[in-house]
């Protein structure tokens, strides 16, 4: 079942160097002692800071388009890391990793005299929703959003699975939906109508769960991967307006 849910390359293909963006490559140790690779793009005068959390495939090389997007777009500081076992990072992948990897960056970013502590917006995509979630349950942020969020991973894998009693079997959870009420935080959720990985009733399913103030934003066209493309500048915008709106 574990490879259902994670997916992790090793190879680091690309940085945003490649791209023209200037990057520290750091190494964060969490609090049970796993070493983990993540990158920190500084944004000249920057209010807010963007903590981003990839879903579950590839690892860092593989948010460079989106990072230089958003790094053009919402003029914001961004921290991205590789949880456990991808990319440079090392350990071994689970559900409370992925949550300890997020507090370290978290708490990596309190360190940083560029970064306002009042002022951390989380973004979690796909898998990186639930960490996302875990993250300000226990975490004061500013804001979160998510896109493509699951309920859990016991409603994707009936989804994928609906002939087998998969329940028993499963005992990761990333329970976004019964963990989502708790949260007292601005909410900005993002689907795409086509998303063929995670279904748009469960982004729906979030979405309704949730205490305000929120804002659901259907990305037309749009299928799980390829958000950030289709959307293009509205989608960016409404991004914009969000973290906006905060500062």
């Amino acid at each position: 079942m574990k490879y259902f849910i994670y997916a992790p390359e090793k190879e680091i293909l690309r940085t945003p160097a490649d791209v023209g963006l200037p990057f520290e490559d750091l190494s964060l140790h969490t609090s049970d002692g796993v070493e983990i690779n993540g990158w920190f793009i500084p944004s000249p005068g920057a209010r807010t800071t963007l903590l981003w959390l990839h879903g579950n495939g590839g690892n860092l090389s593989d948010t460079v388009d989106r990072l230089s997007q958003y790094h053009q777009a919402l003029r914001t500081n961004i921290m991205v890391i590789d949880y456990r076992e991808y990319g440079r990072s090392s350990g071994e992948v689970s559900e409370e990793g992925t949550y300890l990897d997020a507090l370290a960056a978290y708490d990596y970013l309190l360190t940083r005299k560029e970064v306002d502590p009042t002022r951390i917006i989380v973004f979690g995509y796909s898998l990186g929703s639930a960490v996302a979630v875990e993250l300000s349950l226990q975490r004061k942020t500013r804001g979160l959003i998510l896109e493509a969020p699951f309920a859990s991973i016991e409603e994707m894998a009936e989804e994928e699975f609906p002939w087998i009693p998969v329940g028993p079997l499963i005992t990761t959870r990333y329970d976004t939906l019964s963990k989502i009420s708790h949260l007292a935080v601005p909410l900005l959720i993002l689907h795409g109508d086509r998303d063929d990985v995670v279904p748009f009733e469960q982004g729906r399913e979030v979405f309704e769960a949730a205490q305000g103030p929120k804002t659901f934003y259907v990305i037309a066209g749009a299928g799980h991967d390829n958000t950030n493309v289709v959307g293009g500048q509205a989608y960016l915008k409404m991004v914009s307006d969000f973290i906006d709106h905060l500062r």
